[in-house]
């Protein structure tokens, strides 16, 4: 994915939301976990990768005990700036009340098509988490967000 999806799915100058650019941090990642109270409360998952935030959408709160696999739907990438964003989106995609439930960095221990492994050095969690493509129902944007140590 890249950050078109991203600019379609928003008037950045009316829904008050970081533009669209492409760009790498500092030498740590950036991890952050996102409580968006939109049309319905979910948990926005994002792991910068490749000078964006990869993102996913999480129905319950993210596990905190081990083996604990929870629904993670992979949406279209965010920009960096992303990862400070709180507030209200005021009208179209994603209208609602954004705060941050989290915030950190992530070591990034291994990645391809069907797997992500990460190290999460978060105020609220910590430890290693794994993204494995489920591809639930055929679809490969279903993942299973899962704590593994």
């Amino acid at each position: 994915m890249s950050l078109e999806n991203y600019k379609q799915k928003r008037d950045l100058s009316k829904s008050g939301e970081p533009n669209a650019i492409v760009k790498t941090s500092s030498s740590k990642r950036i991890y952050v976990i996102q409580e968006h109270q939109a049309s319905h409360l979910h948990w926005d998952l994002r792991l910068e990768l490749s000078g964006v935030l990869k993102s996913w959408a999480l129905p319950k709160t993210p596990p905190r005990s081990k083996n604990i696999k929870h629904l993670a739907v992979q949406v279209e990438d965010h920009p960096l700036g992303y990862a400070n964003f709180e507030g209200e989106i005021k009208e179209g995609y994603g209208k609602g009340t954004v705060k941050i439930w989290d915030k950190g960095t992530f070591e990034l221990i291994h990645k391809d098509s069907e797997k992500i492994e990460f190290i999460v050095h978060g105020k609220v969690l910590r430890g290693t988490y794994v993204l494995v493509n489920a591809k639930l129902n055929g679809n490969e944007k279903n993942w299973l967000l899962i704590k593994t140590d």
